[in-house]
């Protein structure tokens, strides 16, 4: 048994600021609620190589790990995977995003395993990440339209 998800939001911005700020991986904790910090650890062509800290959870617990991530700009698609497992036996997670009309449909695909030892299976796993993608899909989407709005050019008044 897997897990997998597959969440998605459409952020009225053009494809291009949308794609700019979600692939910035080194201002993700201004992005994202739950990152502290995102250290970029190297850079080869699209591949960049990233580490992830989120704030301490509930128990205070912080967690880190370090993961790949390969963009595709013609084909508006990343590929990610966490090189520093922890829990998981494996995640691989897909964006893809989608010109629509008004704006930007971006999709999240997550595929994992829990490690036999971690804390939660599988199932818990999904519906944690299920929950928590709607909550930074949403927060992102505010941010994104808030910068497409200051970008765009003030009305001309007429008399």
């Amino acid at each position: 048994m897997a897990g997998h998800t597959q969440n998605e939001i459409t952020i009225a911005a053009p494809v291009d600021l949308v794609w700019d700020m979600t692939n910035d991986v080194a201002n993700w904790p201004q992005l994202f609620s739950e990152y502290a910090s995102a250290e970029i650890l190297s850079v080869e062509g699209n591949k960049t190589t990233f580490r992830l800290t989120m704030h301490p959870d509930e128990n205070g617990t912080v967690w880190s790990w370090v993961s790949e991530r390969e963009t595709d700009r013609d084909r508006l698609s990343v590929t990610a995977r966490r090189v520093e497992t922890g829990p998981f036996a494996h995640m691989n997670i897909r964006w893809q995003y989608h010109e629509e009309p008004g704006g930007t449909r971006m999709v999240w695909t997550q595929d994992f395993a829990m490690k036999p030892e971690a804390p939660v299976d599988d199932d818990w796993m999904t519906d944690n990440i299920n929950r928590n993608s709607k909550t930074q899909m949403a927060l992102i989407r505010e941010r994104i339209e808030q910068a497409a709005a200051e970008r765009r050019p003030a009305p001309v008044l007429t008399d």
